[in-house]
């Protein structure tokens, strides 16, 4: 009974933190990318935004914590969660510090979960966004102040962002730091397994237009099989009626012949005369 009570508190907790959840990383992105685009902005705006990013981790980390008290098993909370448990754990090594954001990423998995059909699109297409303009700001930030870097603004890291995870690679642009290397890294192993989730929903997608045709196909073919045997029995039916009125018929006729046979009223009529054979 303490379990499905504990399960039920987890359950609750977890849908109504997901909204809090969601902002707090929306208002992560845009404290990181602030003043990682503007070079210029105030001293003072420029400490408020870091500030506000370690109280976004705190809320985080609070979170974590709380549905793991809460959860009814907790090594298994654990293992399910492994990433959440990775952007807690890196806070330090700033380019992975905006793993912090892609807690959007499990939203949006949780929203694509209730209409499996409806939302895997959506989810993979505003993943991929996301993760172009979360990777072109890591990357910005690795590589603007490395002296010889060639992305020091961000058109460019969003230009080498795009053309990283969509694994097309034009060596116009690259990182040139250890930081900046391990950030396209991780963009290229995400092209990568976007790539296979474009085209595995591709193929789902022809095989299910391909079912679709062959199941109206066959209710085609069931109707007029249906039609044909209505056809085929209403004929049948036809046939029985008229053979039923022939059998009636002779019935009748039969029934005529034998009653004057055997009427001996008319051995010395007219009609036992006209029936007699002539020698």
């Amino acid at each position: 009974m303490k379990s499905r009570s504990n399960r039920g508190t987890f359950e609750s907790y977890a849908r109504r933190s997901e909204p809090l959840l969601l902002a707090a990383a929306v208002l992560f992105c845009v404290v990181y990318a602030w003043p990682i685009i503007d070079l210029e902005l105030r001293p003072g705006l420029r400490d408020l935004c870091f500030l506000t990013q370690w109280v976004i981790w705190g809320v985080f980390l609070l979170d974590y914590l709380f549905r793991l008290y809460l959860a009814p098993q907790r090594a298994a909370f654990v293992k399910a969660n492994l990433f959440d448990l990775a952007i807690i754990l890196l806070p330090m090594f700033r380019p992975l510090r905006l793993l912090r954001v892609l807690v959007l990423l499990r939203y949006l998995g949780k929203e694509a979960e209730a209409n499996l059909q409806g939302q895997v699109a959506w989810y993979a297409v505003s993943s991929a966004f996301m993760v172009v303009f979360i990777g072109a700001l890591a990357e910005l930030s690795a590589e603007q102040q490395v002296p010889g870097a060639v992305i020091v603004d961000f058109p460019t890291a969003l230009w080498w962002a795009i053309t990283t995870v969509t694994t097309v690679g034009y060596g116009d642009t690259y990182p040139v730091s250890l930081e900046g290397r391990i950030v396209a890294v991780m963009l290229m192993l995400y092209g990568i397994g976007l790539l296979g989730t474009v085209t595995g929903m591709l193929a789902s997608w022809l095989v299910e237009k391909v079912d679709a045709a062959d199941a109206l196909r066959d209710s085609f073919r069931d109707e007029e099989i249906a039609e044909d045997s209505r056809q085929s029995i209403a004929k049948l039916e036809a046939e029985i009626s008229a053979l039923r009125a022939d059998l009636a018929e002779l019935v009748a006729l039969s029934g005529g012949r034998v009653g004057g046979v055997a009427d001996p009223s008319g051995v010395e009529g007219s009609g036992s005369v006209e029936n007699s054979p002539k020698n």
